[in-house]
């Protein structure tokens, strides 16, 4: 089975140390999916979600958007770089921007139901996840139907369009 995050953070005080940031590059490169989560909310029924994504190129955000009048997303970059993207609800690409850790850390929020996804521009990448809680898989996403599925074909040659700034959706 594919570890999809490590376990809760404990304690009163969390910092993310390079021991822990080395620990999720290489948890990242191992997955099958070429990402992995860090939740540093204590219990998966808090309030505000807080996570540490590591991600490597390669790996798919399947369009999606995040349909709960609360549901508000903020992305931080601590390292690394991604090109971020939004689309109407038919597919069509709205927006495209790069997003950098560098010269400081680039930072994206989104409102609900607007639907996004994004490309891993480089290795190693690390990004900070803010979301309102609590977590249910059921309620925290709606895919994009237009979109391919984790795992297919299409989902590989849709990485690689996006990556070279084309949209190959349908």
């Amino acid at each position: 089975m594919t570890k999809l995050a490590f376990n809760n953070v404990q304690g009163d005080l969390f910092e993310l140390t390079d021991e822990m940031m080395q620990q999720g590059i290489e948890g990242s490169r191992k997955s099958p999916r070429k990402r992995i989560i860090l939740p540093i909310h204590r219990v998966q029924e808090a309030e505000v979600q807080r996570m540490i994504n590591f991600l490597q190129p390669g790996t798919y955000i399947r369009p999606h958007k995040h349909p709960m009048p609360h549901a508000t997303e903020s992305i931080v970059m601590l390292q690394g770089s991604i090109r971020f993207f939004t689309f109407d609800d038919n597919g069509s690409q709205l927006t495209t921007r790069i997003i950098n850790s560098k010269p400081f850390p680039g930072v994206i929020d989104l409102e609900p139901n607007v639907w996004h996804s994004f490309i891993v521009a480089e290795p190693d990448t690390i990004l900070f996840e803010c979301k309102k809680g609590p977590y249910n898989a059921e309620t925290d996403k709606v895919f994009a139907e237009w979109s391919p599925v984790e795992g297919s074909v299409q989902a590989d040659e849709w990485i690689r369009s996006m990556d070279m700034g084309k949209i190959e959706l349908k």
